[in-house]
């Protein structure tokens, strides 16, 4: 029997690809990949479609590593070329399967852009921002401190009237129910403050302190004590304790995509202070606060929904 590939051939009993004539001829549909001058792909495994109980969403890389070091999770590369970190977790009930990313950027739609790849490949029950942020409450936020935060002032939204006259008109989120008696549950069991022993080695014998709070958020890096919107924060609720530029995109992210029929996942902010967003702002605590923000995420990880 004759086999040909790419032509068309009359006759009896012949075998060709793709194209086929005669009496008893047949067609073999050949897979791209084998096809002559295709792409091969990574050579990557696929997206395990099981259940992934939170998705992480980070933003510096000494935040992500910070992940990693603290919940043992391993870089996957997905066949389009994205990039995720993935690892199990035994708390005393359960063993949480949690899969970690990182922006491409700072700010919102960035933010917005990577909880889509996270829900597109691994659909989490659970969405959870995780890294630094700056703090402007003197005593809550101090640098090392960690926000624990169910709630989100988005404060960009804004008129500005004839002779400069600007009013800010803030957008207020609050994480789903259960999640919100997660984190209550959190602190019944380790105070408010809870007090954490560092997790830097220089800080071990110190202890930073964790609270619940408020995250004020927006597209401004806030370098300045007296700047309008640490003034506006302040004024709108006095338990807005730190500022960063992403929880507004996952609030937002998850109220637009609260219309759809499956289950919406509930969300969580964890913000260790690494400065307090004013003059001296600067690189200099970051991996102190990432850590510390990290090792409070495991702490929560028994506690959530």
């Amino acid at each position: 029997m004759n086999t040909n590939r790419g032509i068309s051939s009359h006759g009896n009993g012949n075998t060709i690809s793709n194209n086929a004539m005669g009496d008893h001829a047949r067609v073999i549909a050949t897979p791209p990949a084998e096809r002559f001058g295709a792409p091969a792909f990574d050579s990557v495994a696929p997206t395990d479609r099981g259940t992934w109980d939170i998705g992480i969403v980070t933003i510096l890389s000494e935040e992500l590593r910070s992940l990693c070091h603290e919940l043992k999770l391993e870089r996957h590369k997905e066949a389009g070329g994205l990039y995720f970190y993935r690892g199990e977790h035994a708390t005393p009930d359960s063993t949480i399967r949690i899969v970690a990313t990182q922006t491409q950027s700072q700010g919102q739609r960035s933010t917005m852009a990577a909880l889509e790849n996270l829900r597109r490949h691994y659909a989490p029950r659970l969405w959870a921002l995780v890294g630094v942020g700056g703090g402007i409450h003197d005593e809550h936020a101090r640098i090392g401190n960690v926000i624990v935060s169910t709630e989100v002032v988005y404060y960009e939204n804004r008129k500005i009237n004839p002779l400069g006259d600007v009013r800010r008109r803030g957008e207020h989120r609050q994480a789903p129910a259960q999640v919100v008696h997660a984190v209550n549950a959190f602190f019944t069991e380790h105070g408010t403050p809870a007090r954490i022993h560092g997790q830097v080695a220089s800080r071990f014998s110190q202890e930073f302190e964790v609270y619940p709070g408020l995250i004020g958020s927006g597209e401004a890096v806030v370098a300045d004590r007296d700047s309008d919107i640490r003034q506006y924060l302040a004024h709108y609720n006095e338990k807005v304790l730190a500022v960063d530029m992403e929880a507004g995109g996952l609030s937002q992210y998850w109220q637009e995509n609260s219309v759809h029929d499956e289950t919406n996942p509930g969300w969580i902010v964890v913000r260790g202070v690494s400065d307090n967003a004013d003059a001296e702002k600067g690189h200099a605590h970051h991996e102190l606060a990432a850590r510390n923000a990290a090792h409070v995420l495991r702490l929560l990880l028994p506690f959530l929904p």
